[in-house]
């Protein structure tokens, strides 16, 4: 019998990752980002206040020039970002127009949450959009935060700028849809012994030696910046689930209390 979970889900933050928007050719998943839509238009229309923090410029912007590789020099792949967010805003727009559902876009930069005046102004607005049923749809400004940079102008990876928007607007619930079912005790990829740990109530240092490392196919920053989102929300006193965003319907399954992916809380 499956154990039903109690999610708190008045105010809920939606990280989408590259790999559910864009497929390994470079060609862009539509059939996700309806479907995306169509689940956070639903959650809408049922008195849930969304935000969705989306990754993808990049891969879009490739796709849309008709690059195969991703530009090593920083400048180039500011270029790739700014054609590939208008892109990608307009396929949303398109999307969730669809079921009746407007949006906005953010743009942000971790400064903007560091300066007192900047945090206030943006926390303003989100509240003012979701007060106007109006999803904001957040991504970070790649055309000016880069590592070289100051280091406080630059989230470093959009799991880190989910987490960080969720807790600063005040969230119940990080929705992280990723490449995995969630998180395990071991590599899935390599051992075939590897369990899902379908429940994390604190993140230690024994979880983050679990997540052995970055730089795997779980996206760009790995599973240890996942567990430095969960952990963040935990300090809120949030929840954060991590899950498989092949399918976003799985979005209702969550929200449903299914035990789905990992969740991290109580």
């Amino acid at each position: 019998m499956k154990v039903m979970r109690k999610l708190r889900a008045k105010r809920v933050v939606i990280k989408v990752g590259t790999s559910t928007l864009v497929y390994p050719d470079g060609s862009i998943n539509l059939r996700a980002i309806d479907q995306l839509a169509f689940v956070i238009s639903a959650m809408r229309h049922h008195g849930r206040e969304v935000v969705l923090v989306s990754s993808g410029a990049i891969g879009v912007g490739l796709n849309y020039i008709g690059l195969k590789q991703r530009p090593k020099a920083i400048p180039e792949q500011q270029a790739v970002a700014a054609i590939g967010q208008t892109e990608l805003i307009s396929i949303y727009k398109e999307r969730f127009a669809v079921y009746e559902q407007k949006i906005g876009q953010l743009l942000l930069t971790r400064d903007i949450f560091v300066y007192p005046k900047s945090h206030h102004n943006v926390l303003n607005t989100f509240d003012a959009l979701l007060a106007q049923n109006i999803v904001p749809i957040v991504n970070e400004n790649d055309t000016v935060a880069v590592d070289e940079l100051d280091h406080e102008t630059k989230f470093g990876d959009n799991d880190q700028l989910s987490a960080i928007v969720a807790t600063n607007i005040g969230a119940d619930l990080l929705i992280m849809l990723s490449d995995i079912d969630g998180f395990y005790d071991g590599n899935p990829n390599g051992d075939a012994q590897a369990n899902l740990l379908p429940h994390i109530e604190t993140v230690t240092q024994h979880t983050y030696e679990l997540a052995g490392g970055s730089g795997s196919r779980f996206g760009t920053g790995g599973m240890v910046t996942k567990l430095k989102a969960a952990e963040r929300m935990l300090k809120a006193n949030g929840q954060m689930i991590l899950a498989n965003g092949e399918d976003p319907t799985i979005i209702f399954r969550i929200l449903a209390g299914e035990p789905v992916g990992t969740l991290f809380g109580s």
